[in-house]
């Protein structure tokens, strides 16, 4: 099963099942997963609690072996899992649950990565920094994250930490706010620090474009302010429907998962979508909801392939898993092992594997790398809390 929000006021990401499905008939045009037949199930998570808890039960209902490359900002999908026994593998990284859970074996750093890269991104490029972020319970931590972040470069940084509704027509006030507190004079008296942009970062997924929007519609007050954000909450499509070069995007740092969209990484899922998604606009290969589902799904075809049985079930890829099967991603991520030694020593998300973030800006109207390398945010998390 993958199961995402569709169609719902608030973050909606339809590429995560329209992907699913194009990799399932991929899959059956290549004679199955490792002789497997690939039957997919999509749920709408609705964006809600219950939604996500009721996807869940169906999972089980179902039965199925795995629920793969899923997105949820709530937890309640967990329990039911658990107590069937099905792994869950590659989840958007949002909840707490994906990070906690025994069962979880996520692909990437999820918020917590995107947030302490992003302030380490920013670390040594802005004079302050305001944070814009959901007042919501998946949002409590961002804040801290953000600022360990920027203080793993330099001391006494201080980071303004402003809410707001994630699903709200208009954030006027927010960016009034953000503008004000970013351009405050920091509290560490370098005297060299003075000449860096304030920076106004935004983690408010779908509501990032709206947000900023509200943003630009401020009056030029002559503030040397940069705007900054994490994938997931801006990325390629975001950029080019705003404007592209032109748009208000240019020149802002962004954190991501992954290689930026035009990397040749991509091309494999790039044929998959031309030849197997049959047109569906949902299917975005720059959306980051369709990249984390693509390897989510090339992280269960390797499990599948490294099993010996005829029969699959969610006992045995949950066993494989957690013997610490090293999985490569073909370079869309460090390669990555869900094993006892490999869990991060920090109690609020032991399950992060991969401490990895890639730094981009948006120049010329693309995404591109601000540098080649993967940045490990390990020490950053374990610091955090």
């Amino acid at each position: 099963m993958t199961f995402a929000p569709v169609d719902t006021r608030a973050t909606n990401m339809p590429g995560m099942p329209a992907m699913a499905r194009a990799y399932a008939r991929w899959v059956e045009s290549r004679g199955g997963m490792d002789g497997h037949e690939l039957r997919v199930i999509t749920c709408n998570e609705q964006n809600t609690p219950e939604g996500a808890a009721a996807c869940a039960r169906r999972a089980v209902k179902e039965g199925v072996v795995a629920v793969v490359g899923s997105y949820s900002q709530y937890g309640t999908f967990m329990a039911p899992l658990e107590a069937a026994g099905i792994p869950f593998i590659g989840g958007y990284g949002i909840s707490e649950e994906e990070f906690t859970s025994y069962l979880s074996y996520p692909v990437n750093g999820g918020q917590p990565a995107l947030l302490a890269g992003n302030g380490i991104q920013l670390a040594g490029s802005c004079g302050g920094v305001a944070l814009v972020r959901p007042d919501s319970l998946a949002g409590d931590d961002l804040s801290q994250l953000l600022h360990s972040g920027l203080t793993s470069d330099r001391d006494h940084t201080t980071t303004a930490d402003i809410l707001a509704k994630d699903d709200a027509t208009d954030y006027t006030e927010q960016a009034r706010q953000a503008r004000t507190q970013a351009a405050k004079p920091r509290d560490t008296g370098a005297e060299a620090e003075g000449d860096r942009p304030g920076c106004v970062t935004a983690a408010l997924g779908d509501r990032t474009e709206t947000f900023f929007d509200s943003y630009r519609r401020l009056p030029d007050d002559g503030r040397d302010i940069r705007i900054a954000s994490v994938i997931g909450s801006v990325g390629q499509p975001l950029v080019d429907r705003t404007g592209g070069r032109s748009g208000p995007f240019e020149g802002a740092y962004v954190t991501g998962w992954y290689p930026e969209a035009d990397d040749r990484r991509w091309d494999a899922m790039r044929e998959v979508i031309d030849e197997h998604a049959f047109g569906d606009n949902a299917v975005d290969p720059a959306d980051a909801g369709v990249q984390t589902t693509w390897i989510a799904y090339t992280v269960l075809e390797k499990v599948v392939g490294a099993i010996d049985r005829d029969t699959i079930t969610p006992r045995t890829l949950a066993y494989t898993l957690d013997q610490g099967l090293q999985v490569s991603t073909d370079g869309l991520t460090p390669e990555l092992r869900w094993g006892y030694e490999d869990m991060l020593p920090a109690p609020s998300f032991p399950r992060i594997v991969n401490r990895s973030v890639t730094f981009q800006i948006v120049k010329g109207g693309r995404l591109v790398a601000a540098q080649d390398e993967f940045v490990d945010v390990a020490d950053t998390l374990t610091s955090a809390f």
